[in-house]
């Protein structure tokens, strides 16, 4: 069945259903705020007409028969169609499907019926996806802080960064603090830029604090601000960096490596959402919301007293993990052509086949950083034409830097870097060149666990 309209402008709805009929609420819901809708039966090669179509929104209602085939269907859906927002509408809904849902990616879920408020207030998160934005992620060049001439991207097109992309969406439609983790160079600021962004303090201001950055005996007036003759040299009042950012989002970066006394402060402020400049006696009321990140393991940290764990606790309300670069190299191309464009000025130079492959091969120890550095460096260097792979740096131009004698599957590397480690895990972690909580992601997914031998664990099928 399908349901379009004459008019050939305007926004436009594509509704995939199992059931014809089950669905007129929102199909009129939709078309009295002037949303063409276009209905189709949810079956194979839905994805392949979703691209024909360029809608604007997807719904997808799928039936309790279908449940199966609307999964497989919706994660084709949501990689063919990266920045369409997919909206899963279900009758008898439960939790464990709607966890399901947005894990494939869909980006809100609704129970029939449908209420207008519910479907006006969907509709508003999914508004920012343009049209430009859309055909920029097509290309892999999609960012996360648009707004922003010259600032970096968060580019690619592996599941790894959709799942990560999709989770940043839903905690950013939050208030709740957020614990970014990731080894440095991955692109963390960018990620607490990108929950900014899509959250509804969008308009309103985003500061970055370096903790590692202002000493101890500066933190005070740096952050809470303070009042004149509050030290010498203070002849004025000031605001800190949380009263600038009212209203909108404070990024705490590095906050591993702040000290334990600079720490209680940070979680008085987190608890009570009140400042005192320093000298003075009033408190004051802030409206921010705080987002955070490190490249150190704060559990393990907190475990040996170096970090507050009830700060930890405060910290860690939602969890986005940012993955090495090593672990989704199908998106390394994608960077290259991206910076390739950005810093390659007028006479934009090409990548040779044999240069990309290199560039692919190497593990990216300093991450997304360090690519773009030798991407600048090379760029710079080079005149229009075609660049070689001999232009890479050595370490580069070689192959990818691996433990001797490691097998190349990265199952048989972990067993074989926690034997090699008595099961040291923060040391196979360093082995590996893998956060301690890659480690433990990966021994899950693995099923791999102290109490089998090695040889039994070798021998597993998954």
């Amino acid at each position: 069945m399908q349901a379009t309209h004459e008019s050939t402008h305007g926004p436009r709805a594509l509704l995939f259903t199992s059931r014809g009929g089950t669905s007129r609420d929102v199909v009129s819901l939709l078309e009295r705020r002037g949303i063409r809708v276009t209905e189709r039966p949810l079956e194979a090669g839905a994805e392949r007409f979703a691209a024909c179509l360029r809608p604007d929104v997807i719904l997808i209602e799928p039936s309790e028969l279908s449940r199966g085939n609307w999964q497989q269907l919706t994660r084709e859906m949501v990689c063919a169609q990266r920045t369409v927002p997919v909206i899963l509408l279900a009758a008898g809904g439960s939790e464990e499907l709607a966890v399901a849902a947005l894990r494939l990616g869909v980006r809100d879920y609704l129970a029939l019926p449908v209420s207008a408020g519910a479907l006006d207030e969907a509709l508003e998160r999914c508004q920012g996806q343009s049209a430009a934005e859309a055909r920029r992620a097509e290309a892999g060049l999609e960012t996360a802080h648009d707004t922003h001439a010259g600032r970096d991207a968060m580019v690619g097109a592996s599941e790894a960064l959709c799942n990560i992309r999709s989770a940043m969406l839903r905690t950013a439609a939050s208030d709740c603090t957020v614990l970014i983790t990731g080894e440095t160079g991955t692109g963390k600021e960018l990620a607490a830029e990108f929950i900014h962004e899509h959250s509804p303090r969008r308009n309103k201001p985003f500061v970055c604090v370096n903790c590692a950055a202002i000493p101890d005996p500066l933190l005070e007036s740096e952050l809470f601000g303070h009042t004149r003759g509050a030290f010498t040299g203070a002849d004025s009042l000031r605001d800190g960096l949380l009263a600038s950012a009212e209203g909108g989002t404070v990024l705490l970066d590095e906050i591993g490596d702040m000290s334990l006394s600079a720490q209680a402060k940070i979680l008085r402020v987190l608890e009570k959402k009140e400042v005192s400049r320093l000298g003075g006696t009033q408190q004051k009321k802030i409206d921010v919301r705080f987002v955070a990140a490190t490249n150190q393991d704060l559990e393990s940290l907190a475990s040996r007293g170096t970090f507050r764990r009830d700060l930890y606790y405060r910290l860690n309300v939602a969890r986005v993990e940012l993955p090495p670069l090593r672990e989704r190299r199908e998106d390394i191309p994608l960077l290259v052509e991206y910076y390739r464009r950005r810093l390659g000025g007028g006479d934009v130079a090409e990548i040779s086949e044999e240069c990309l492959r290199r560039i692919s091969q190497y593990d990216w120890p300093g991450n997304i950083r360090e690519l773009k550095n030798v991407l600048e460096s090379i760029l710079l260097q080079s005149g229009p034409g075609e660049i070689g792979a001999d232009a890479l740096p050595e370490a580069v131009r070689g192959m990818p830097r691996r433990e001797p004698g490691i097998p190349l599957d990265e199952r048989e590397r972990l067993v074989e870097a926690l034997c090699a480690t008595q099961w040291n895990k923060s040391r196979a972690a360093e082995k590996l060149r893998w956060s301690r909580m890659t480690l433990y992601r990966k021994m899950a997914k693995y099923r791999i666990s102290r109490l089998l031998p090695p040889r039994m664990m070798r021998g597993w099928e998954l």
